[in-house]
């Protein structure tokens, strides 16, 4: 698999040992090995450093856990940081609380092209099936069949179509979706260059699209999309979203609405300072 590009995964967290322990669990499983994982943590506590670090001492990829003192939400910060440590060309995004099918990371790998960035999606548990999952299920790929689920929770229409497709069909839901290719935190990859490029997230935002505004700022820079939601699979596990306010989702909509309004394809507030 050497045509394919050497993959640094990004991985998202704050405080959800549970989760993360069922996601790393999953990286452990990969049909691709030529990638390494980067934990982007927002500020945990201890607990986190020493879950990472005993799954550390036996796993198949080297984890490199990074982390900043915690000061409220700076996920757009920890990420920017986790950009620029990144060791290969290519990056994939993603969250402490989306498992991976055992085909996630070769399904960006193989799809990885120049001038453009991936979209993938997830597929939504509920509570009582997120706690249900156990390392097991995720070793034998139980978590991505929609039988198994069944006998777990509800599972919806939508969840049923993306866990069952595969080959052909695949690829023509994918072309055939009404959902945009927007970039997505929890499933998307792009090129290195291209991220530091547009000097990575806007640190100004918060919960409620910083990963579209990214994308929107790659559209600006020339680099186009491919929908992969039907390949790329990882199941999310469920959470509150106590730090979803109406005044970040009104500023960043107000962020956004600027990008789109004068193509920008660079923020200020990114990896780069003003007065860097």
């Amino acid at each position: 698999m050497s045509q394919y590009p050497k993959i640094t995964v990004i991985m998202a967290t704050y405080n959800k040992v549970d989760w993360l322990s069922k996601v790393l669990e999953g990286y452990k499983y990969q049909t691709y090995n030529d990638f390494d994982i980067i934990v982007a943590d927002d500020g945990s506590t201890e607990e986190t450093k020493n879950l990472i670090d005993s799954f550390k001492k036996d796993y198949p990829v080297n984890i490199t856990h990074l982390w900043h003192e915690d000061l409220g939400y700076r996920r757009q910060t920890i990420l920017n940081e986790a950009i620029i440590k990144a060791k290969h060309d290519y990056i994939l995004f993603t969250d402490g609380d989306c498992i991976p099918r055992e085909d996630f990371v070769e399904t960006h790998a193989q799809l990885a092209e120049k001038g453009y960035f991936l979209s993938g999606g997830y597929c939504k548990l509920p509570m009582n099936t997120s706690e249900a999952i156990t390392p097991e299920d995720i070793k034998n790929q139980d978590c991505f069949k929609v039988n198994w689920l069944k006998t777990k929770g509800v599972v919806s229409s939508k969840n049923k179509l993306k866990l069952s497709a595969k080959g052909g069909i695949a690829n023509f839901l994918d072309v055939v979706t009404p959902t945009g290719a927007t970039f997505n935190n929890c499933n998307s990859s792009a090129w290195k260059s291209d991220l530091i490029a547009i000097n990575g997230y806007d640190e100004r935002m918060q919960y409620g699209g910083p990963d579209r505004e990214l994308g929107e700022r790659l559209f600006n820079k020339g680099i186009k999309s491919k929908q992969i939601r039907y390949k790329a699979i990882c199941v999310h596990l469920d959470h509150a979203r106590g730090y979803k306010t109406k005044e970040s989702l009104d500023r960043n909509l107000a962020i956004r609405a600027e990008v789109k309004h004068k193509k920008k394809t660079w923020t200020d507030f990114g990896i780069k300072k003003k007065q860097d």
